[in-house]
């Protein structure tokens, strides 16, 4: 999706800077306005964080809305929902942080899911960075309960597993 994205914003960096924080975020486009969920974000705290001016990210949405495969794009995007990760530790949990030897390589997520499973750990929940809007994508667990030493090992030797650390 991003390629696509990108190829509409080619030249404009500042426009694909405020694209980019939209799908971040998971912010969409809708009646000249920027929403997550139904919470409408004012286009100067927007800006801000793009490093962009105001005028940027106006004409960034008012970009998006006249192209009809953007706005439809942009119009459905959601927020993930938070992350986990800060709060797992006070909840007895653990987090699982891989940094894969190939971002694009399918099969990671399962093999470590499927590793986690056999131990009867629930995972609470997975995230895993985009490889086109991250350039360090990252894949996170977090577990309910403790992960055993061993375990950690054998996550460590699913194809495509670079490296791990425990958060």
């Amino acid at each position: 999706m991003w390629k696509f994205v990108s190829s509409k914003f080619s030249g404009r960096e500042e426009k694909m800077a405020v694209a980019k924080l939209l799908i971040q975020y998971g912010l969409s486009v809708k009646s000249g306005k920027v929403y997550c969920g139904d919470i409408e974000i004012p286009v100067a705290k927007i800006a801000a964080v793009a490093h962009v001016d105001r005028r940027t990210v106006s004409s960034t949405v008012k970009m998006i809305e006249s192209d009809p495969v953007l706005g439809k794009v942009f119009s459905q995007l959601e927020p993930s929902g938070s992350s986990l990760k800060r709060v797992a530790k006070n909840l007895g949990w653990s987090v699982v942080e891989i940094t894969p030897s190939d971002a694009t390589k399918p099969g990671i997520l399962a093999g470590v899911a499927s590793l986690i499973a056999s131990r009867n750990l629930s995972i609470r929940q997975a995230i895993v960075d985009d490889v086109d809007l991250n350039p360090d994508p990252k894949l996170t667990i977090v577990v309910e309960g403790q992960i055993p030493p061993d375990l950690i090992y054998e996550i460590k030797k699913v194809d495509g597993v670079s490296s791990l650390s425990l958060i």
